[in-house]
């Protein structure tokens, strides 16, 4: 039985080929010399199935990842193992992409009352003087702790973020926190327009 294929083995795992080596009793002169001879039925095979994961690879646009591949390659009836294909997917720097699923941060409120667009969804600044119109929006960061949730409020005229606050929730008082904040920092002398649209956030 030829040891070769192991070292060979070892090598495309990152392992050192002269460790491996010296631990099969080959030659490192010896081994270099069968490699860079013709090659074996396992490199061939390699190469066939190298071409047919980029294939699989390429029809999912990239998102596939070596599990998806080895199944894609199981059905189509190509006889590898999982390890295998991982293994090969690496040597030819392929990797799978994970879809962020959309996290929602409002939903629909059916018994809402509809709210007359005092801003008629003109958001140009200049339009009106500062404090005249505000705008908010609520982001999320994900942390090692969970989801934070930030609310901003946005004067329309300047573009400016002029409140905000965090919390680890989505409920009302996120946004009336920015609100108050806005408040005290800007200290409007008139009546400002803020939009509240039909989608809600969960009750306080």
């Amino acid at each position: 039985m030829t040891v070769h294929p192991f070292i060979e083995a070892e090598k495309q795992e990152g392992h050192s080929v002269k460790r491996a080596c010296e631990l099969m009793k080959v030659s490192r002169t010896a081994y270099y010399a069968r490699r860079s001879g013709p090659p074996g039925l396992r490199a061939v095979r390699d190469a066939e199935l190298t071409v047919q994961i980029t294939e699989v690879h390429m029809k999912s646009r990239g998102t596939y990842g070596a599990p998806r591949v080895h199944a894609e390659l199981k059905r189509e009836g190509a006889g590898c193992g999982r390890r295998r294909v991982a293994r090969l997917m690496r040597a030819a720097g392929l990797q799978g992409r994970h879809r962020r699923r959309r996290h929602v941060t409002t939903t629909p409120d059916p018994g809402a009352a509809l709210r007359p667009d005092l801003i008629v969804r003109d958001f140009q600044p200049g339009r009106t003087g500062l404090d005249a119109r505000w705008c908010g929006d609520i982001t999320y960061v994900p942390t090692e702790e969970g989801w934070l949730y930030l609310a901003t409020v946005i004067d329309i005229a300047s573009r400016r973020v002029v409140g905000w606050a965090t919390a680890d929730h989505l409920r009302t008082e996120l946004v009336a926190d920015a609100l108050t904040a806005a408040c005290r920092q800007r200290r409007p002398t008139r009546p400002v327009i803020f939009p509240a649209d039909v989608p809600s956030l969960p009750p306080g």
